[in-house]
């Protein structure tokens, strides 16, 4: 092919694809930020570029050390990345795009969560809390609610985020189920 042989061929793809998988890893998000691409997973160029890899590694090897056909080793080749890049695609690059954005979260998102009080809050100062979430233990300075000293290992629900701090008041675990119990819930 191009008066080259097909093992040249097959490793000088396998180079530049390797090249620029490498440098698409390093440079991903300035890449997809500067082009839109479009939203379709099985066409993302991570897949594209792994696809040229495996297929160019896998020709090469199969043109080095066997003595099939040329079409026979292109068909077997490309089979194989399909495969690969399919299992690259539902099983790596799927869980970790659906990762990436369960460990996102906003501060309103933490207003009504439970948390533990890991450091006292006085009552005119800060403390610091303790949050356990799925993705993870989180820890934000807090302030009483009611200009309240609260103790340490004390649970506490956060009323309010502002800028970054907690506003937090004593946790009343019965305090629902009297509202349920006394008919005004």
């Amino acid at each position: 092919m191009f008066g080259y042989p097909l093992e040249t061929v097959y490793l000088a793809v396998l180079v530049v694809s390797g090249g620029l998988t490498l440098l698409y890893i390093f440079f991903s998000d300035m890449v997809d930020g500067m082009f839109d691409m479009p939203d379709h997973p099985l066409f993302s160029p991570q897949l594209i570029l792994s696809f040229f890899t495996v297929g160019s590694a896998s020709g090469y090897l199969f043109e080095r050390y066997t003595g099939m056909s040329s079409a026979l080793i292109a068909l077997i080749s490309a089979g194989i990345a399909v495969i690969v890049v399919l299992l690259l695609h539902f099983f790596v690059f799927i869980p970790l795009r659906s990762a990436e954005t369960s460990l996102n979260y906003s501060e309103t998102d933490l207003e009504g969560s439970l948390a533990k009080v890991i450091v006292t809050v006085p009552s005119d100062g800060f403390g610091e809390i303790l949050l356990q979430r799925k993705s993870g233990a989180i820890s934000k300075p807090a302030k009483s609610m009611d200009n309240e000293e609260i103790a340490s290992g004390t649970e506490v629900i956060i009323v309010k985020m502002e800028n970054g701090v907690a506003v937090v008041a004593k946790h009343d675990p019965y305090y629902i189920s009297s509202l349920h119990k006394g008919g005004y819930a």
